[in-house]
């Protein structure tokens, strides 16, 4: 594995949309007993059910403390293969690389500075080096970006367009050095696309200061899905207003026009009294109080090899999103996973994986 210089874009290589082949899907074993309730109990059976659920369809890799090892090893499949690799929390898709592509099926990874979402959760020191550390287990090489920048907080067609948030990239705790031109640049260099397409705000109450994996995704080229509601009294709603109307009068980098799939969110989940009390907060600045809510969002799924892996609640709403789904997917097979507790601990299905792209070689 060689530390490059240059960049992805000078190279010849893309970001590709997720919807595009798979190789495997990476993620990390939860264990924190200050993010997670019940000594991370209840997460690890989340974790298991979602690993199971996605390695179905593709190969799943568990990385795991050497403490956790054992207990992993137990609870996951035989076809998930465990890996030893220290980390300080569960969220793959912030931490890991992300993979870019060629048009000869070369896959290589950018390493993006990491500050755990503007330094809200110490320490982050173990997480910063995963995606060094992935590069070298699969022997690609690996280029150094300038930005902190977590994965969670872009999204892109493969075909040159990347969607994200002004909330979260040009959020003073992340880069407060760097202009939006500037940020601009560096994401067409490090992930080889043409045209940024900035939302506003994300979810209501998203901690990672709005990321777009949790607001709005690229289904197909031209086509996204975005978080909703109709009720004009929920913060929600002007929020998701304002990202639909931006996205009516938008482009892509080819400069077709959008398509958007409103999924409505599930009814509003608050903090109880019994979440809070079986959490073990290290630091008074991380407790949430009762009645907190929650960032839920049915647009946090997982796109594996043939089907969607996606975050449901035990809500009236789940079963019509995924009706709604399945009529955007037809040829995919459509699974729900029941994310309560990934939410809990800030996120959902999106956050906790990350696919590394097969690499196809392009005619």
């Amino acid at each position: 594995m060689n530390i490059l210089k240059g960049t992805p874009r000078c190279d010849g290589f893309r970001m590709p949309a997720e919807f595009e082949p798979h190789k495997g899907c990476w993620m990390i074993w939860p264990e924190r007993t200050d993010i997670w309730r019940c000594g991370a109990k209840l997460a690890q059976e989340v974790f298991v059910k979602v690993a199971e659920s996605i390695s179905q369809f593709e190969k799943v890799t568990m990385c795991v403390s050497h403490n956790q090892y054992f207990n992993a090893r137990m609870k996951l499949p035989a076809q998930i293969r465990v890996l030893e690799m220290s980390s300080n929390d569960a969220w793959m898709r912030d931490v890991g690389p992300t993979f870019v592509v060629n048009d000869d099926g070369e896959v290589r990874a950018v390493r993006w500075k990491f500050n755990a979402w503007g330094g809200i959760y110490f320490p982050w020191d173990k997480d910063e080096l995963i995606a060094l550390k992935i590069a070298d287990i699969e022997n690609i090489d690996c280029y150094e970006a300038p930005i902190v920048l977590e994965g969670g907080s872009i999204d892109t067609d493969g075909e040159g367009t990347l969607i994200t948030t002004e909330e979260c990239l040009l959020n003073p705790n992340r880069n407060p050095g760097f202009t939006k031109q500037q940020i601009e640049q560096v994401l067409k260099d490090y992930l080889g696309v043409e045209k940024i397409i900035w939302l506003k705000r994300g979810v209501y109450n998203d901690e990672t200061s709005g990321h777009v994996d949790n607001l709005c995704r690229f289904v197909k080229p031209a086509e996204v899905v975005l978080t909703w509601t109709f009720d004009k009294n929920d913060p929600q709603y002007q929020i998701s207003r304002e990202n639909y109307e931006i996205l009516l009068k938008e482009t892509d980098a080819k400069g077709r026009k959008f398509k958007i799939h409103m999924i409505h969110q599930p009814s509003p989940i608050h903090l109880t009294e019994e979440d809070v009390s079986t959490i073990d907060f290290a630091e008074k600045t991380l407790r949430k109080p009762p009645g907190y809510r929650l960032p839920a969002s049915y647009v946090n799924f997982y796109f594996a090899n043939g089907a969607l892996i996606v975050p449901i609640y035990n809500d009236p709403k789940d079963e019509e999103a995924l009706a709604k789904f399945r009529e955007i997917f037809p040829e995919r097979k459509i699974v729900g996973v029941y994310a309560k507790e990934i939410l809990l601990g800030g996120g959902a299905i999106h956050c906790i994986t990350l696919q590394q792209p097969l690499g196809v070689k392009r005619c």
